[in-house]
């Protein structure tokens, strides 16, 4: 089978490569990429290169398939795996495989250490281990794009499973949020932050009364607000709070206020700035739970703990960078179940646009880039799309399903542009 796919070679060293695939072993599968959001994990692994602890060695002469949050189809399955899969299948990845065996040991990622398999490819080989991981998961929900929004949604899924509380005079961790708790999630407003509000108000299990998203930025703060409304979120038994804490005087203070001046039992950070970091520290409530979820570039990085609260108040902090095969699940069946990712996402593009927007994802601003793999086209915001329809018919139609859908991708506008886009 010929394959396209992007490949790295090198610190910020990606090419876009068409190449045979080897012919599928009898404990392994041949599957068709529809899709992959881009990451900025796979930003890191670019720019790092060899130096990254998921990417191997000999990538200058065994280069890599890039991309971790891709979905597809089962196009060959080989018999150990035929009693559990079927040509025909939807898939999404776990890339998180925790096999010892695997090209650098139990980091090895689909996206990182593999030649075959990888997001942004056309095809790929998906190798035995992946299966006996039990991280081939299936999809029944519509469209592609969801399942390739599991694997980031499943990482805020995990973040609150893995946020704890206490019972005083026990040593027993409670583990997730509160139910009925109050919440903030700071610098909330990011791709990964709107995973976290969607998830928070779609949860049947258990979920906040308050919850209070923060960031300093109101023009995506205004976009997440128009996204998930505050009336959706009270239909949902949750009082929703967006506060801008960039034109506060005193955002400890404000964000006190509106907690009634308890603080907040469960606070997530989303960002790796130190402010926020503090500013998420002093908000906590008694035996409250900071969960510092955005990964920093810089191994030194620090910030202030007060230490007194962590004596008398039982404050406390986890940190979380993704989430596991359960949550996974979780994530697709929740979407199987009504909850649409479409908020994250901003640009679309296609196979052609993976090295450069990849090599350059901190400096594109918006949400989530999704991939259509076996299309070429430029990484496209969807803002966009009504002023290029005013000389491309494609585009024109895009925008008007994307109007029905308040301005946001959909499974309707996906299934039209895989079907139209030349």
């Amino acid at each position: 089978m010929r394959t396209r796919a992007v490949r790295l070679y090198g610190k910020k060293d990606l090419r876009l490569e068409e190449f045979d695939l080897p012919t599928i072993k009898e404990d392994e599968i041949l599957a068709k990429v529809v899709t992959d959001s881009l990451c900025m994990s796979s930003y890191k692994a670019s720019s790092q290169g060899t130096d990254h602890k998921r990417i191997p060695n000999d990538v200058a002469e065994n280069p890599i398939i890039i991309g971790h949050e891709f979905a597809g189809e089962l196009l060959e399955v080989g018999s150990k795996w035929a009693h559990k899969f079927k040509v025909g299948d939807k898939f999404s990845i776990q890339p998180a495989l925790y096999y010892e065996n695997g090209p650098v040991g139990i980091l090895s990622a689909p996206g990182y250490s593999y030649k075959y398999i990888g997001g942004d490819a056309t095809y790929v080989v998906i190798p035995n281990e992946v299966m006996e991981q039990n991280c081939l998961l299936k999809f029944t929900g519509e469209g592609y794009y969801p399942a390739s929004l599991a694997e980031p949604l499943s990482c805020v899924i995990g973040a609150m499973h893995a946020n704890y509380h206490t019972t005083p005079g026990s040593y027993i961790h409670k583990m997730e949020i509160v139910d009925g708790g109050k919440m903030a999630i700071l610098a909330g407003v990011g791709p990964m932050g709107l995973a976290a509000i969607n998830y928070a108000l779609h949860r049947e299990d258990r979920k906040p009364s308050l919850l209070v998203v923060t960031d300093v930025d109101q023009t995506r703060l205004d976009r997440a607000g128009s996204i998930y409304t505050v009336e959706f979120a009270a239909s949902r038994g949750i009082d929703l709070r967006y506060i801008n804490t960039g034109v506060v005087d005193d955002p400890v203070r404000e964000l006190k206020a509106v907690s009634g001046d308890t603080g907040y039992d469960d606070v997530f950070v989303f960002a790796p700035v130190k402010p926020v970091v503090e500013q998420g520290d002093a908000i906590l409530a008694f035996d409250g739970c900071l969960n510092f979820f955005a990964g920093p570039s810089d191994p030194n990085f620090s910030a202030t703990f007060n230490f007194y609260n962590v004596h008398y108040a039982y404050t406390h902090i986890v940190g979380t960078s993704g989430g596991n095969n359960d949550d996974m699940v979780e994530a697709l069946d929740i979407m199987g179940k009504g909850l649409d990712p479409a908020g994250l996402i901003t640009h679309i593009g296609g196979l052609n646009a993976v090295a450069d927007a990849t090599n350059n994802l901190p400096h594109i601003p918006g949400g989530k880039k999704l991939i259509y793999t076996h299309i070429d086209m430029p990484l496209t915001p969807i803002s966009d799309f009504e002023k290029l329809g005013e000389t491309n018919e494609l585009f024109k139609e895009l925008a008007v399903i994307c109007s029905r859908h308040n301005g946001l991708w959909s499974v309707e506008a996906e299934n039209f542009l895989l079907e139209n886009y030349k």
